[in-house]
């Protein structure tokens, strides 16, 4: 199985927020961002595994900025790192200024995906190059996370947290 980059699975959604999707306060509500988040998330680990793929948990989000109505909201999210089935996907969400045309980052999000056959049972993803040095530390950082997610899962022992213990020492 061939590797990639995190650019080949880059995806790039970017949509006009409208009334219908604002609270009272005229601001784009969480769950219709979350939901832009996991559309463009999927897409790029589907680039990535060239399978289905299914959200397995949403990691971290970071609400930063409030999204106001009629803003241009762009989501890119690519693969930052790829284990046996699953696959690492960082968000950035970006809004753009309406006179300077400026982006800003608004918000931020990992989520993590897993690839799966047509009956829905797990199947090997392509591993990741990292290429930039910030893919080389989102790289790094995210087997750090699944080591912490494992461990406070009950599914890996504190003291083979290998990546974390480094952290300490």
């Amino acid at each position: 199985m061939d590797s990639r980059t995190p650019s080949d699975s880059k995806t790039i959604l970017t949509d006009l927020v409208l009334p219908s999707e604002t609270n009272p306060l005229g601001n784009l509500f969480g769950g219709e961002l979350l939901a832009r988040m996991d559309r463009a998330a999927s897409i790029a680990a589907r680039r990535h595994s060239r399978r289905i793929v299914v959200t397995a948990s949403v990691n971290h989000v970071a609400f930063n900025r409030m999204i106001a109505l009629g803003s241009v909201v762009t989501v890119e999210a690519k693969i930052s790192r790829a284990f046996k089935t699953s696959m690492e996907v960082i968000i950035d969400v970006w809004i753009e200024d309406r006179e300077s045309g400026l982006k800003a980052q608004a918000n931020e999000a990992i989520y993590t995906f897993v690839a799966v056959d047509e009956q829905g049972q797990p199947v090997p993803v392509p591993q990741v190059v990292p290429e930039s040095d910030l893919e080389k530390q989102r790289y790094d950082a995210a087997l750090r996370r699944k080591q912490l997610s494992l461990v406070l899962a009950g599914k890996m022992k504190p003291a083979e947290a290998t990546e974390l213990k480094a952290l300490f020492i």
